[in-house]
C-alpha cells in the first residue's frame, strides 16, 4: 500500500510556485492497476519519482508497504560505465535477490547477445530498453511504478515483453504514467488525473480518460481562441 499524507511539492515558475502536489493525502491500495494521468507539466513524472524516493517533498511523507519498484522507463536506472552484467549483478545486491538467478534471468529475456559483456554506453537506445526491462521483471515487486516505458525491439520480443508483464500483475500491482490510451487501457483498471498539485481519482479507467481528455481538449481550445484573438 502507497499512503501520501499532506504530501506537497512546489516548483518556482515566473516568480511564482507551481504545484506538483498541495496536501495531497492518498491511499493506493495493495494491488491497484492505476494509471497516473495529466497535462504535460502537470508533475506525474515528479510525483512517481517521489514514490519512488528519489526526489523528497517540501512537506509531509510518504509510507509505502511492500516492495516497490523504481520508476521503470527507457532511461533505466544503469550505470553507462559498467557492462550489462555487472549492472544486473549490482541490482541484485541492491534489492537482496540471487545474482546468478537475475543474470540468467536478464540474459536470456534481453537478447543481448555478446553485449550483455560490454558497456552500456556502447549500447543503442532500444538495447539499454531491453537491458531495463528484463532486470525489472527479473525482481518480483509488489507494486511496479512504470514512467513512460515504450515498446522496444521487434515484435516478437514486444510480445514476449507483455507476456511476462501481464504475469507478473496477477500477483502486483500497478502505477503507470503514459501518454497512450490504449496502453492505459489494457494496464490499468483505474485511474487518477493530476491538475494544479490536486488529484482526482476514478474507479473506472475510461473515467479517468475521459476526465483527463477533456482537460487536454480545454486547452486546445484555449490556445487556438489565443491564435485567433492574437
Amino acid at each position: 500500500m502507497i499512503t501520501l499524507e499532506n504530501l506537497t511539492k512546489a516548483y518556482w515558475y515566473r516568480g511564482k510556485p507551481k504545484y506538483i502536489a498541495r496536501d495531497l493525502n492518498v491511499v493506493i491500495p495493495d494491488g491497484a492497476r492505476l494509471a497516473l494521468l495529466g497535462r504535460n507539466g502537470a508533475g506525474k513524472s515528479t510525483l512517481l519519482r517521489m514514490i519512488a524516493g528519489n526526489i523528497n517533498p517540501e512537506r509531509g511523507r510518504i509510507r509505502v508497504t511492500g516492495s516497490l519498484s523504481w520508476p521503470i522507463g527507457l532511461t533505466g536506472c544503469v550505470q553507462p560505465d559498467l557492462t550489462g552484467v555487472q549492472n544486473v549483478k549490482f541490482l541484485a545486491r541492491v534489492y537482496g535477490v540471487d545474482t546468478d538467478m537475475l543474470v540468467s534471468f536478464v540474459e536470456e529475456f534481453a537478447e543481448l547477445g555478446v553485449n550483455f559483456n560490454e558497456p552500456v554506453k556502447t549500447y543503442s537506445s532500444g538495447m539499454r530498453g531491453r537491458l531495463n526491462f528484463g532486470m525489472s521483471m527479473g525482481i518480483r515487486f509488489d507494486t511496479y511504478l512504470i514512467d513512460e516505458v515504450s515498446a522496444t525491439g521487434d515484435a516478437s520480443f514486444r510480445g514476449k515483453s507483455t507476456k511476462v508483464f501481464h504475469e507478473r500483475l496477477k500477483e502486483s500491482g500497478l502505477v503507470m504514467v503514459s501518454h497512450s490510451d490504449g496502453l492505459v487501457r489494457s494496464m490499468c483498471t483505474t485511474g487518477a488525473v493530476l491538475e494544479n498539485g490536486s488529484i482526482t481519482f476514478y474507479d473506472d479507467i475510461e473515467e479517468a480518460l475521459e476526465a483527463h481528455n477533456r482537460n487536454l481538449n480545454g486547452d486546445r481550445i484555449g490556445n487556438t481562441a489565443d491564435e485567433l484573438l492574437g
